[in-house]
């Protein structure tokens, strides 16, 4: 009858961190992601190289968050869409290789697709990380445009600029800075501040939105089932030994 109830034993509450967000990251393909203008740990490597290096460390962070990758030249495409499994998003990126979308950079391509994958989620919860050398050479979209889009649908662009200055784009009328989307712009020309962005990145959208408890809960019926079935064995035994042979 006591093993019928199931009884169980919750344990103290723990705490529970959940985040929510949505991340996409928008990587650069292009041949000039191939300068050897990054040292990491103590030779000099690829601005590809230097990112994955970088990136990999902040995927690996954010537990709790959905973590998508579009990979981009000529032209842009999802690599992953959006995933709790970071290890796989990862892998992705570990595995991608210059020139894999073409030479060119079509950076208005990416944050348009950008826009498309995050559109229909929670404008509180979804940021795009842009990386990329900071030349727009490439695309059926304009980087302003792209970027006057995401605005307009509350998507929140964070750009990082490898080895570049400022992300700059050419039109008619000159050169232009990206338009802003109530994200930030940053600048990595070496290993050390690129990891710096990354770390101000988890500050800006901190992994825990929230706090859940929860208690874990350890099935008791085990306990008096298995006393009931020692008792009714040993029970059997001794009635048989009381028979007459």
């Amino acid at each position: 009858m006591l093993a019928a109830a199931r009884p169980v034993w919750q344990g103290e509450p723990i705490e529970q961190g959940v985040s929510g967000r949505d991340l996409m990251l928008a990587v650069d393909l292009s041949g000039s992601m191939e300068m050897n203008d990054f040292v990491l740990k103590g030779r000099k490597v690829d601005r590809l190289t230097a990112t994955k290096a970088v990136a990999g460390q902040f995927i690996e962070r954010r537990v709790g968050d959905r973590v998508g990758l579009i990979l981009f030249g000529e032209r842009a495409y999802l690599q992953a869409p959006l995933t709790f499994d970071r290890a796989t998003v990862r892998t992705l990126l570990e595995e991608s290789v210059i020139g894999l979308a073409g030479d060119k950079t079509a950076i208005g391509d990416a944050i348009g697709l950008g826009v498309k994958r995050l559109r229909d989620n929670p404008k509180d919860q979804r940021v795009l990380i842009l990386l990329s050398d900071g030349a727009n050479t490439a695309g059926a979209v304009s980087p302003l445009q792209a970027a006057k889009l995401a605005a307009r649908e509350g998507l929140k662009v964070y750009t990082i600029g490898i080895g570049a200055d400022e992300m700059v784009v050419r039109d008619l009328l000159g050169s232009r800075r990206v338009a802003k989307t109530g994200g930030r712009y940053f600048r990595a020309r070496d290993v050390k501040e690129l990891e710096g962005i990354y770390r101000l990145l988890d500050e800006l959208e901190p992994v825990e939105r929230d706090k859940r408890h929860y208690r874990p809960i350890t099935e008791l019926y085990p306990w008096p089932l298995g006393a009931a079935l020692l008792l009714g064995g040993l029970w059997i035994f001794i009635n048989r030994r009381k028979q007459p042979a």
